[in-house]
């Protein structure tokens, strides 16, 4: 059984190397909510709050999540005991969304959990793999500058590519790029840019022959990229549409994709995206794990997860230089051959630096049972 008597906040600010530009916003800088459980025996977890500073992504953000973790979230945590992490979200149930608030202090149970069992935490979500493929995500820029981090990611053994896009930079841009990577495993990532309108325009990018095309129409839609669909040669990939089992449901019975990014934060955290995985192995619909330009500790948690069965599309976990100088969690995430090594170690595999964490926090709030 599981009591909580202490419960830290770390609240973070890092630097990305580079700006990074989607269709919807350009980050130079990120915020996280770090959070660590400790049991009655001392044995911790960690786990992360990736919502973004602004609500581009979902309506989430640090501030918001931060407001329901003190004042709903961590109380109930506190004052009752688990004796599995998939407890966690059923206590929060009657809570209405906010979901990667609830990943966030999921996970920490879950790797704590994971410790307890001397376990590696993919050894308790069911994980089968050694290690992963590792993808990589290139956002938007000028031409040159996008060819030039493509040839790079290649170098380094990535084994396939994903391309921001948006209208006006798409279908230029991509024949630009296959021009220079005829080979090269592309697939593109629209973020809810597109409308049905423009149709005719998104039936052009078949001829770059994608993986998928992620997330082309809006962001809760299930019903028009099922239309979308039937008249587009390329894989439709949902991922801000699927918040939950139910919507990957009804997405399949629609026939509305090909293909579901599961990121455990989006849906609320890892109890719910192994009931997706589930769904889709059933239905045979391919899955990946997509990425949110976390830190090592959410990043962990991507590798174990991608490590079940149905993933058999390399995700968006790259290595640790991509964004950023210095991690929290060492040893530092590294591709090899074109690999990630899942790790074996109790827990998520890595541990936190206690001094890169704090030279970073802005802010640190402690609770206590």
């Amino acid at each position: 059984m599981i009591q909580i008597k202490r419960l830290t906040l770390y609240h973070l600010c890092m630097h990305l190397k580079k700006p990074f530009e989607s269709s919807l916003e350009t980050l130079q800088e990120r915020k996280f909510l770090i959070i660590e459980v400790e049991d009655q025996h001392g044995v911790t977890g960690w786990g992360e709050v990736s919502a973004f500073s602004s609500p581009w992504y979902t309506e989430e953000t640090t501030e918001t999540c931060y407001h329901m973790l003190k004042d709903f979230f961590i109380p109930i945590v506190l004052s009752e005991s688990f004796s599995h992490p998939s407890q966690v979200p059923e206590r929060l149930h009657r809570f209405k969304g906010n979901r990667m608030a609830k990943a966030g202090i999921e996970a920490a149970f879950w790797d704590l959990y994971a410790k307890k069992h001397g376990q590696s935490l993919t050894e308790v979500l069911g994980g089968v793999k050694s290690k992963i493929p590792a993808g990589v995500v290139v956002g938007l820029g000028p031409v040159e500058d996008m060819l030039q981090e493509i040839d790079q990611y290649v170098k380094e053994g990535y084994q396939r590519i994903k391309l921001k896009i948006k209208p006006g930079q798409d279908i230029g841009l991509l024949k630009e790029i296959r021009k220079h990577f005829p080979h090269v495993p592309l697939m593109a990532d629209a973020n809810s840019s597109y409308q049905l309108k423009d149709l005719k325009r998104i039936k052009e990018l078949d001829q770059f022959h994608l993986i998928m095309i992620e997330q082309p129409l809006a962001d809760e839609d299930i019903v028009d990229h099922r239309h979308l669909q039937k008249y587009i040669k390329t894989s439709i990939c949902l991922d801000e549409s699927i918040r939950s089992v139910d919507d990957a449901r009804k997405a399949i019975e629609l026939g509305s994709c090909q293909i579901i990014n599961i990121k455990p934060s989006r849906v609320g955290g890892l109890t719910e995206a192994l009931k997706i995985h589930d769904l889709c192995k059933k239905h045979h619909l391919a899955v990946w794990c997509g990425g949110m330009l976390e830190t090592g500790i959410s990043r962990a948690q991507n590798i174990a997860l991608s490590s079940l069965p149905q993933f058999m599309i390399p995700g968006d976990i790259s290595a640790t230089s991509r964004y950023w100088e210095d991690d929290i969690v060492q040893p530092e995430i590294q591709i090899q051959g074109g690999y990630i090594k899942v790790p074996d170690k109790p827990g998520m595999g890595f541990s936190v630096n206690q001094h890169v964490l704090r030279k970073n926090s802005v802010k640190i709030d402690v609770f206590q049972r």
